[in-house]
């Protein structure tokens, strides 16, 4: 029997899935049953918890780790596009100057919304 293209990504999809599920359910059958107050506690270094774990953050946390990210992700980007600069030719050059000048214009935004501000 010959399985079709579209039968490889429904079987991969399936294998897939059943994986997943397969994981789920090992997981939940060995898990521990019998939780206690030691096991259920909140542990920081051996040290007695005061007060609550639910602690909220400042968005500005936040949002300067997702600028980091973005500005990782530029990296990425314009690393590979400097080996091979010379053979691209100038419309490779104006295109990543584009994409310089919106990643600059979002971070002048930051910026000026006082996302760098600690308080």
């Amino acid at each position: 029997m010959i399985i079709t293209d579209y039968g490889f990504v429904v079987l991969f999809f399936v294998l897939g899935i059943a994986f997943v599920g397969a994981a789920f359910v090992v997981s939940w059958l060995l898990r521990p049953r019998d939780p206690n107050s030691a096991k259920t506690s909140t542990y920081e270094c051996g040290e007695i918890v005061k007060g609550s774990s639910r602690v909220q953050f400042n968005v500005s946390y936040y949002l300067v780790a997702v600028l980091f990210v973005i500005f990782d992700i530029e990296v990425l980007f314009l690393v590979p596009w400097i080996t091979v600069f010379r053979e691209l030719g100038i419309v490779s050059y104006i295109e990543m100057m584009v994409f310089i000048a919106i990643l600059m214009v979002g971070l002048i935004y930051a910026w000026k919304k006082g996302v760098f501000e600690w308080q």
